[in-house]
């Protein structure tokens, strides 16, 4: 049984071609505030037990998230909160974030990008920032690399629609999809602080360089951050590839392969 599904999500992987030129397309949900912990909980690794230890965001970023403060105040504590209560209050920060002028990048963007998906979660991903079809649209992952990573999630029984949230480190396209700026990521990191205490996923999957390495707090390469397990405010995080840069080069699939793997051994436990 484990080695067919494993077999699966091999086949899925290398099946993206073809998929895309269905021009498959799945319907979008529309999208869904609290003071957090810090970053920094060892976690043994997958390959043999030693730790890990997520650093976090800048000191910077780190200080204006810990002070759990927006322009509404600072809310209770997330835990003291009715699922009803979460959904309206992350719907709450969703107007914000499109109402947001805090960066330079509300002036380039035509539509901001909060995220989406379901509350409690078994995962969030979380992506550097919206590209071309995710400004045009307002939501996050839809464009050619977000259906690639719809495929990731099918493939180990996740979906942005029953079980996942999607979401960015910055909420507005830096232009011609360049890396966030350092005091962009700042000014939008509180918004994905606040996201992440009120949808209380059980694990995280970063995708990418730039969000990996925020969120873990080291500027170490993609290549050598993932394959491990982080935590990062108490959650288990494992990095990966983002999939725009697996569609540019296949060599990555099998290690991303293996990081759904670890992801879903995560899971089962």
């Amino acid at each position: 049984m484990k080695m067919q599904a494993e077999d699966r999500l091999w086949e899925l992987l290398n099946d993206i071609d073809d998929y895309l030129e269905g021009g498959f397309r799945r319907p979008h949900a529309s999208p869904v505030r609290l003071p957090v912990s810090s970053a920094a909980a060892p976690s043994a690794n997958s390959r043999g037990g030693s730790v890990e230890t997520a650093r976090g965001p800048s000191p910077a970023a780190a200080e204006v998230a810990a002070a759990g403060e927006t322009e509404a105040g600072a809310p209770e504590a997330a835990e003291l909160l009715d699922p009803a209560e979460r959904k309206r209050r992350l719907s709450e920060l969703a107007a914000r974030v499109t109402a947001c002028t805090h960066c330079k990048l509300h002036k380039t963007r035509r539509k901001a990008v909060p995220g989406m998906g379901v509350i409690d979660p078994l995962v969030m991903v979380i992506g550097e920032g919206p590209g071309a079809d995710e400004d045009a649209s307002g939501l996050p992952f839809v464009g050619r690399a977000g259906q690639y990573l719809d495929k990731w999630l099918e493939a180990i029984d996740l979906s942005r629609h029953k079980n996942a949230y999607i979401a960015n480190i910055v909420k507005c396209r830096p232009p011609n999809n360049r890396d966030p700026e350092p005091a962009e990521s700042e000014a939008c990191f509180p918004y994905l602080m606040e996201q992440i205490a009120l949808v209380r996923p059980k694990t995280i999957l970063t995708v990418g360089r730039v969000a990996s390495q925020i969120l873990i707090g080291r500027f170490d390469s993609i290549g050598s951050l993932r394959g491990r397990v982080y935590q990062f405010s108490g959650i288990p995080l494992v990095p990966t590839y983002h999939p725009s840069g697996v569609l540019r080069n296949p060599g990555y699939r099998r290690p991303v392969w293996e990081d759904m793997k670890l992801l879903r051994s995560i899971l089962t436990r």
